[in-house]
């Protein structure tokens, strides 16, 4: 009999496995996070037990992107094809419905540790070639909690013989409790949004400035359902972007550095109200499709490295 055959058959086992991975939990004062293994991507933040991120349990799997990582490209291909260097290459389809590739091919990637300490937490994945994809990255992300909140520090390197297309996003939804969502605040400090066609692959972009989509100065939702880019971003001076999303219990602050010149705002987990609420602020380097437009895409060289750094913060 093989000994594979208790696991098998439904015998218990020592270990029971959880949907997404090893679970590597860190803390800072009244800071906790935990990062998963599945996807490397962040499941829990919270202050004093109060929720910052719209997690999920450990026996749940990752559903609507929360917290996941996004690379070698955020948001969607159209059609899952694209040409780069006068190669047509063609991507699997991952978002079946609309026809797109979606959100990068890391999100479902086994991530390794790379190291762990009390703080914070580093993890680490080589993407290879693969149908659509021809290059070699290594991937490294540390999440480090510290007085203000979590810092999360993304680096992308190009370790094979050929320059690589490359873009990030994060996935982050930043948590709202029960307030609903019409009542919920945004500041958003972005010039341009970026309206999308029935793929939500991107049509026309238009000033935010004076339209429903303005959120320079925040403030409440209302009726506004937001799957939406934004660009033209407004830094502080210390060349980082904010966006707070307040709600009657609490305000929760993406930031991102210079790296970053897009975000999008999502909010139909705010308005469903399923799981834990939050509206999603994706930190983004280029928007959908930049496989194809170019637009904010970043080339790596073979030996060069992408670094971008985000956090999130609490009042």
């Amino acid at each position: 009999m093989s000994a594979l055959t208790p696991e098998l058959t439904g015998a218990s086992h020592p270990e029971t496995a959880l949907p997404t991975g090893q679970q590597w939990t860190i803390g800072h004062g009244p800071f906790e996070a935990t990062v998963v293994e599945v996807g490397g991507g962040l499941r829990t933040l919270s202050r004093a037990g109060v929720d910052l991120v719209a997690g999920y349990e450990p026996h749940e799997r990752c559903a609507s992107g929360r917290g996941q990582q996004l690379m070698p490209w955020p948001n969607r291909i159209r059609d899952g094809r694209y040409t780069f260097e006068g190669t047509e290459r063609q991507l699997s389809i991952t978002e079946v419905p609309l026809g797109n590739a979606s959100h990068g091919l890391v999100r479902w990637a086994l991530w390794e540790l790379v190291e762990l300490e009390d703080a914070w937490v580093t993890v680490g994945y080589r993407l290879h070639p693969q149908p659509g994809w021809d290059h070699f990255l290594d991937l490294r992300t540390t999440y480090a909690l510290d007085d203000l909140g979590l810092t999360v520090t993304t680096a992308a390197r190009n370790v094979g013989p050929s320059s690589a297309p490359f873009g990030y996003g994060a996935h982050p939804y930043l948590a709202t409790g029960d307030t609903p969502l019409r009542e919920i605040e945004l500041r958003i400090p972005a010039r341009e949004w970026v309206e999308v066609d029935d793929r939500s692959l991107p049509a026309a972009r238009h000033p935010a400035p004076g339209s429903d989509h303005d959120f320079l100065e925040r403030h409440a939702v209302g009726d506004l359902d937001l799957d939406t880019a934004y660009t033209d971003v407004v830094r502080d001076a210390d060349g980082a972007w904010r966006c707070t999303v307040a709600s009657a219990d609490r305000a929760v602050t993406l930031w991102a550095d210079e790296a970053f010149g897009w975000l999008q705002v999502f909010t139909a987990i705010a308005r469903d109200q399923k799981g834990i609420a939050g509206v999603a602020v994706e930190p983004m380097t280029c928007p959908a499709d930049a496989f194809n437009s170019s637009e904010s895409l970043v080339v790596l060289q073979p030996g060069e490295e992408w670094t971008g750094i985000w956090g999130i913060t609490a009042e």
